[in-house]
């Protein structure tokens, strides 16, 4: 099969070509409950970016040669001798870790924790190919309404962003506010999951107009750009108290620090993007009495929730599509910031199964 490789890493970013586009062998059933399945989209994520760069050396051994892509939908190919609930043909969304079942934290449902997994693009061969393998736990069917192109970026993006936003719903009621730092890949799909299942008003920050432009098609009710200025606008907005929930796509850069300032006393800050410290003087926790909390993924269930969103139009991508063949492209793209929303990409041999190739890019 065709797949789009990454042999090295490139800290600095600065080549021109991250991966090469050639054959490699294509995935076995090596288990009653493996699933091969054919790639319709696979979604490409900061976090790519990172596996690139090297910051993931210390936490997870990537082994060269590696194929990135841990958003992953498309078509069962071929199925081992266990598997009973999905069938060769059927289209499904890809879970993005594969695990046994059998450890406590699955049984909970907390697969993001299971004892053992494998993680097909961080820690295992992903989905910039032509097939990926995977298992049966990790498989949802998708609806007629939604086909696998336009979903991938869900699994994980999409799923981290719900989590995010379902925990802050829960707290949230009419009259208060919630901020999103970063209004792009992930941070438009948090916003309309938290429109979807909150009544807070809705403030986007973000340093991109293009993203701010984003923010207020998904459901922002207020953006303001991210030049210096952001933490006063939102105490502005907020008649000095600051927000409720603050979720935080970016982690970086001075978001934390930011992030932290825009929540209210007694508030929530939910950090999603990484690459930053966060520090903060313990005598500041007790007096302020805000709760920092991580978010890691998410679970089968609530994929499945998300799901369900999308079937109702509640929960829209934006993406923009590359075939499988130009994954630099979608890359140099992702990192220069000109990707509205999440770039995907398509294996060439079946774009006739999604559109025309002339709308690719």
């Amino acid at each position: 099969m065709k797949a789009a490789v990454l042999h090295g890493y490139d800290e600095a970013l600065a080549g021109e070509t991250f991966v090469t586009y050639e054959d490699v062998a294509d995935p076995k059933i090596a288990a009653p409950t493996d699933v091969v399945v054919r790639i319709g989209g696979a979604g490409v994520c900061r976090t790519d970016l990172h596996i690139v760069e090297g910051v993931w050396r210390g936490l997870v051994e990537v082994e060269f040669p590696h194929i990135m892509g841990h958003e992953n939908a498309g078509w069962v190919e071929e199925v081992g001798s266990g598997v009973t609930s999905v069938k060769v043909g059927d289209p499904v969304i890809v879970h993005p870790l594969v695990t046994s079942g059998h450890c406590l934290a699955c049984r909970r449902g907390e697969d993001m924790h299971a004892e053992e997994s494998s993680f097909p693009g961080i820690n295992a061969a992903g989905g910039y190919a032509e097939f990926l393998h995977t298992g049966e736990r990790a498989l949802i069917k998708l609806p007629e309404s939604l086909a696998p192109k336009d979903v991938a970026p869900y699994t994980d993006a999409g799923l981290t962003a719900y989590r995010a936003a379902k925990k802050a719903a829960s707290h949230l009621v009419p009259g208060e506010y919630a901020v999103i730092i970063g209004a792009g890949g992930l941070g438009h799909i948090g916003i309309q999951a938290l429109a979807a299942l909150s009544p807070a008003e809705i403030i986007a920050v973000d340093m991109s107009d293009l993203a701010l432009g984003l923010a207020k098609e998904s459901g922002a009710h207020h953006v303001i750009k991210a030049d210096g200025s952001e933490t006063e606008a939102v105490l502005e907005f907020t008649k000095g108290h600051g927000a409720e929930a603050v979720i935080d796509f970016v982690g970086e850069g001075g978001a934390i620090e930011k992030g932290l300032a825009m929540t209210r006393n007694a508030g929530f800050y939910y950090i999603v993007g990484y690459g930053g410290r966060i520090e903060i003087p313990a005598i500041e926790m007790i007096i302020t009495e805000k709760t920092i909390v991580g978010n890691l993924v998410g679970t089968y269930a609530e994929l499945v929730e998300l799901m369900a969103l999308a079937d109702r139009g509640l929960v829209n991508l934006a993406t923009k599509e590359y075939k499988l063949a130009d994954a630099n492209q979608a890359l140099h793209d992702l990192h220069a910031g000109t990707v509205k929303g999440r770039a995907v990409l398509i294996p060439v041999s079946y774009t006739h199964l999604t559109l025309p190739t002339s709308d690719l890019v």
